[in-house]
C-alpha cells in the first residue's frame, strides 16, 4: 500500500464518514455543527440551557462518555538502521500494547491532565493558559487532514514555558523523559484542538517495556493521535461495514499525527514504529523522501510466529544509536553504505521468502531459511556497533546452543532481542534457558507477531464473561484503570484479547489488501 497525500477536496468518502459511527453532525473547519449550534472540537450546545431567563444554574455534565484506545508495540524483524537511510525494513506488531483512557470533564473544568503512572508522570495545564494564538495563526495552523513532515521551531518554543514545571522535583534523566512525553502531548493537543476544548484527563498504561526498542513511545503516540482525532469528530467507526478506502484514509490520518508526536520525542524518527502500531499486522516500510509519505506494503501472509522476546533491561537511546551510525557513515561512507545495502538485501530476501508458495511457517526448512536471515541481519548490525554485550549474551545462550536464531530488534545498544525458536526443542531445555536468563537479570516475554493495530473501546465498557455482562457490561472507570496491578492487571481488566479470544467491545480499523 502506497500512502498518498490527501487534501480536503479529495476526501468525499471521509466527509460521508463523519455522519456515521460514533458521531453525527457536520465538521466545518475543525468545528462541530449540530442542530444549528456550533462548538469547536467539543459537544453541541443546547439552546434550552442558555435561552430565556435563568431560573438557576444547570448542573454541568460531561460532554462525552469515557472511552479507550489501544495500540500495539512492534518489533523490527529485518532492516534496523538501514530504514533511517532510505532502505526497506520489515516490522510486525506484537501482542504487548498501550492503553489510553480518556475522561471528558464538565464544562466548568478548564484543565487537561496527562497521567502516566508507569513512569510516575502526572501534570495538569489550564487550557486557557496555553499558546492558542500562535498555534491558530493562519501561517501556523494545521488541520487534521494536513501532512506535517517537520515540527515548527516557533511552535515548539512556545510550549517550552509550559514544560518547565513538569516533574521539576525529579532527577534530570527522569525529568527529561517526562518533559518529552508532555511536549509530545501538548504539540498534538494544540495542533488538533482549540481553546474551546473541554477539560479532559488522559491516562496511559502500557504493557510494553519502555525504552527497549519495542515501539512503546510510538504506541503511545498512536493512542494520543487517535483519541484526539476522535474527540474532534474527524473519525468514524471503526465498524464492520466501513468501506476499505475509508478505513485506509482514517488509519493514515491517525498515522500522520502519530508521526508528528514521534518527531516531538525523537527528532528524526523513521516512521516505521508509528506505522506498524497504527496499521497492525506486518509491513515492509520504506521512506526515501521525508517530504513525502512512506511507501508501506502490507505483508498479509506474514506468518504469526510465536517469539521469545528478551529484554536486556539495559537502557538505550534510539537517537544516540541512530546518530552513531550516521557518524560512522560520514567517516566511512562507501563501507557503511555497503553494509546498509546488505541489510536491505536481507530484508528483501525475507520478503521474497515469505511470499513463496512453498513457504510454511511450521516446516523445518522454511524456518531454517528464515532463521539464517535473522542471524545474518544481526551480524551486519553488530558490525555497525549497535549491539551490546547483554544482547550478545542472549545469542550465546540461544544460538550457540542450537535452540534458535536471535537478533537485536530496534536501535540496539541495549533494549531487546527476538528469537525464532527451532521446533521440537524439549521443555527441559527451554526451562533451563529461562532459568539461566532469569538468573542473569533478563526479562522474558512470550509474544505473537501480526496482531491488530489501533483499537477503540467506545464507551469504556467491556463484556468479559462476568456477572456484569447481564447489566450491559463492566464500565472501565478511571479508578479501576489506575488501580489495575501491573501488566497482568491491565491485561486482565482491559486487555484486547482474553483467554477466549477477542473481548467484546474493542473494535479495529482492519485494512484488507486490494
Amino acid at each position: 500500500m502506497t500512502v498518498i497525500p490527501t487534501t480536503p477536496g479529495s476526501s468525499s468518502s471521509e466527509m460521508t464518514s463523519l455522519t456515521n459511527g460514533f458521531h453525527n453532525g457536520e465538521e466545518v473547519n475543525g468545528n462541530r455543527r449540530t442542530n444549528g449550534n456550533t462548538s469547536s472540537n467539543g459537544g453541541s450546545r443546547s439552546s434550552s440551557a442558555s435561552d430565556g431567563p435563568r431560573l438557576g444554574r444547570r448542573k454541568s455534565t460531561p460532554m462525552m462518555p469515557p472511552f479507550m484506545v489501544s495500540a500495539p508495540g512492534k518489533v523490527i524483524v529485518f532492516g534496523e538502521h538501514a530504514v533511517v537511510h532510505g532502505k526497506a525494513a520489515i516490522a510486525a506488531s506484537i501482542s504487548l500494547r498501550s492503553y489510553l483512557h480518556v475522561t471528558t470533564l464538565s464544562k466548568s473544568r478548564r484543565t487537561i491532565t496527562l497521567r502516566f503512572p508507569d513512569i510516575n508522570l502526572v501534570h495538569s495545564w489550564h487550557i486557557d493558559d496555553l499558546p492558542w494564538e500562535l498555534f491558530s495563526h493562519p501561517s501556523k495552523k494545521k488541520y487534521y487532514y494536513d501532512l506535517v513532515t517537520n515540527l515548527d521551531p516557533e511552535l515548539m518554543a512556545s510550549i517550552q514555558p509550559h514544560l518547565s514545571d513538569v516533574s521539576s522535583d525529579k532527577p534530570p534523566t527522569e525529568r527529561k523523559i517526562h518533559q518529552n512525553s508532555a511536549a509530545c502531548f501538548l504539540y498534538l493537543f494544540l495542533s488538533l484542538g482549540s481553546q474551546k476544548f473541554h477539560g479532559c484527563v488522559y491516562t496511559l498504561r502500557s504493557t510494553i517495556p519502555i525504552g527497549a526498542g519495542l515501539g512503546s513511545s510510538a504506541s503511545i503516540a498512536v493512542c494520543l493521535s487517535a483519541a484526539l482525532l476522535l474527540q474532534i469528530r474527524t473519525l468514524s467507526g471503526p465498524h464492520p461495514d466501513q468501506p476499505p478506502d475509508e478505513a485506509r484514509l482514517q488509519i493514515e490520518r491517525i498515522n500522520r499525527w502519530a508521526f508528528v508526536a514521534e518527531m516531538a520525542i525523537h527528532g528524526n524518527p523513521s516512521g516505521v514504529d508509528n506505522t506498524v502500531s497504527t496499521q497492525g499486522k506486518a509491513v515492509v516500510f520504506q521512506r526515501t523522501d521525508y517530504d513525502k509519505p512512506p511507501v508501506v506494503t502490507p505483508l498479509w501472509d506474514f506468518p504469526e510466529l510465536p517469539l521469545l522476546l528478551v529484554d536486556t533491561r539495559t537502557p538505550k537511546s534510539t537517537a544516540a544509536e541512530v546518530a552513531k551510525v550516521a557518524r560512522l557513515k560520514g567517516t566511512h561512507q562507501k563501507l557503511v553504505g555497503s553494509i546498509l545495502d546488505a541489510v536491505d538485501k536481507v530484508t528483501r530476501t525475507a520478503e521474497g521468502l515469505i511470499d513463496e508458495d512453498t513457504f510454511n511457517a511450521t516446516e523445518d526448512e522454511s524456518l531454517r531459511r528464515m532463521g539464517e536471515l535473522i542471524s545474518i541481519n544481526h551480524g551486519l548490525l553488530a558490525s555497525l556497533g549497535v549491539s551490546h554485550p547483554r544482547l550478545e549474551r542472549v545469542r550465546e545462550l540461544i544460538d550457540f546452543q542450537g535452540l534458535g536464531w536471535t537478533k537485536l530488534t530496534g536501535a540496539g545498544g541495549g533494549g531487546c532481542s527476538i528469537t525464532l525458536m527451532k521446533p521440537g526443542v524439549s521443555k527441559a531445555r527451554l526451562d533451563e534457558l529461562q532459568d539461566q536468563l532469569d538468573a542473569e537479570g533478563y526479562a522474558q516475554f512470550k509474544t505473537t507477531l501480526g496482531g491488530d493495530g489501533i483499537g477503540v473501546l467506545w464507551p469504556a465498557v467491556l463484556k468479559n464473561g462476568s456477572d456484569e455482562d447481564e447489566d450491559g457490561g463492566m464500565e472501565i472507570d478511571l479508578d479501576k484503570f489506575l488501580n489495575a496491578p501491573g501488566t497482568e492487571g491491565v491485561e486482565k481488566l482491559v486487555g484486547v484479547h482474553g483467554g477466549t479470544g477477542e473481548r467484546e467491545g474493542w473494535k479495529f480499523w482492519r485494512v484488507e489488501s486490494r
